[in-house]
């Protein structure tokens, strides 16, 4: 995987909460995260944004269709000195509620609705789920409606998050 994607990797993960307050996870069969739950994720194909992305691989992984409410974060990291690994996370909602969790045979083990709490206490649970259950996860960062850069860039497809004001007084 790793050579077909060059040393910049771009994943987009979908935190997904339904009408009851609990988290779509899902855990996967291979790579360093098996058997742990974990948000549904992906690599960010070319010609996809990111959000897009993430509300893709949570259909080919649990077969829930979402919409779009945000973005919640992003986690970036360097593997073995050269690899920068990077990951964009979305809150998204399920379309309805009444949708079936259908579990992707290939590579998902499991898939369930769980409550941050019990994802919080579950020693199955990946790192990144543990630090996001034990916070408050808010409206995340809306997206901007209207904003475009122009066509300078030549940009197909454009969205651009961000919270206007900020609660870091260093800011």
């Amino acid at each position: 995987m790793g050579k077909e994607r060059g040393k910049v990797w771009l994943g987009a993960a979908g935190i997904v909460m339904n009408g009851n307050g609990e988290w779509l996870v899902v855990k996967k069969s291979y790579g360093g995260l098996k058997g742990k739950w974990s948000f549904p994720a992906g690599f960010v194909e070319p010609g996809e944004r990111a959000d897009e992305a993430a509300i893709r691989e949570v259909e080919e992984e649990t077969g829930i269709r979402t919409r779009l409410i945000g973005m919640a974060g992003f986690r970036t990291g360097v593997l073995k000195g050269e690899v920068s690994d990077n990951m964009a996370l979305f809150l998204l909602r399920p379309v309805s509620d009444t949708q079936p969790v259908i579990p992707q045979e290939r590579e998902i083990i499991e898939a369930r609705w769980m409550t941050p709490g019990k994802l919080a206490a579950s020693p199955d649970s990946s790192l990144l789920i543990h630090e996001i259950a034990e916070e408050a996860v808010d409206g995340g960062l809306p997206e901007v409606p209207g904003a475009w850069p122009g066509d300078i860039f030549g940009y197909t497809s454009y969205k651009f998050f961000f919270r206007k004001g900020s609660a870091n007084p260093d800011f």
